[in-house]
């Protein structure tokens, strides 16, 4: 039994459907009850429903549990506490096999979403259990949030500089190599960077979906919600308006055995997708 956190996730929600396509027997574990047809109907055999702050639903949740795949709730303010407290719990459990799905450059000191991962990690590497860890860069995925915005008023607003340069990854491509981390040993103790060919800056970003849409899409410097979001996330939105995020795909390529997803393939769909919300919120294979 595989317990997957997250399991109706905008992002966990992927790994169920890889896990089930693998044949494994997947426990999804979901924070609201409206959340469990969505959990089977990723491929989720079993739900547990509660809170990672509850002990006792934890608890249960991981009883007779093999291995957890666990990516930490975006922007926790306790976010390494919780992470410790569920390897703390999966240790009492006598859980087998861990695999946390963490971020890209967890040592960036000025980025409280990367250097929370740490901690976890660390407890991870010192639990006694196998481990897997993986380190994504910035997922496709955010672009859904900015696309009504793109197919409305032709225009791809962001915080940051339009010069500054990431690494980019499917996020399905990271929820695969999840998957074989759960239900194989090729990836057991290992630290995997997952990034997909191509360095990306919004310039190149719009001049791609212009391609994709047959119309000119523009860019724009958004500093008006730097007022508008937590300290956390303005502080992630200044790191980036002063450095890229750069990561390497030779490792993705090697564990998928193919090459990555591409941010075109991505934008396509997205663009074939644009009358369906769905697709803005619900993971799809």
């Amino acid at each position: 039994m595989i317990l997957a956190i997250g399991a109706a996730g905008r992002f966990g929600g992927y790994v169920v459907p890889a896990l089930a396509k693998r044949g494994a027997r997947i426990r999804g574990f979901v924070h609201k009850p409206g959340d469990a047809d969505r959990a089977r109907s990723h491929g989720a055999a079993e739900v547990a429903i509660g809170d990672l702050h509850d002990q006792e639903k934890l608890d249960a949740a991981l009883n007779g549990v093999h291995s957890v795949f666990y990516i930490a709730p975006a922007f926790m303010p306790d976010e390494a506490d919780l992470g410790m407290r569920l390897v703390d719990a999966a240790v009492r459990a006598r859980v087998r096999r861990f695999v946390f799905s963490a971020v890209i450059h967890p040592v960036l000191s000025a980025l409280s979403n990367h250097t929370a991962k740490a901690p976890v990690e660390n407890a991870i590497l010192n639990s006694g259990m196998e481990y897997t860890f993986l380190h994504p860069a910035r997922f496709y995925q955010n672009y859904a949030a900015f696309w009504p915005t793109v197919m409305k008023e032709r225009l791809l607003a962001e915080p940051w500089s339009a010069d500054t340069r990431f690494s980019l990854v499917d996020y399905r491509d990271v929820a695969e190599s999840a998957a074989i981390a759960l239900t194989d040993d090729r990836l057991l103790y290992g630290t995997f960077e997952l990034c997909a060919p191509g360095y990306w800056d919004r310039k190149r970003v719009v001049a791609l979906m212009s391609e994709v849409l047959g119309r000119e899409i523009k860019e724009r410097r958004d500093v008006d919600v730097l007022s508008e979001v937590p300290q956390a996330e303005r502080r992630m939105f200044e790191h980036y308006d002063q450095h890229d995020l750069l990561g390497n795909p030779l490792t993705l390529r090697a564990i998928l055995d193919n090459e990555p997803r591409t941010l075109r393939a991505y934008l396509e769909e997205l663009a074939d997708h644009s009358d369906d919300r769905h697709i803005l919120a619900e993971p799809k294979n």
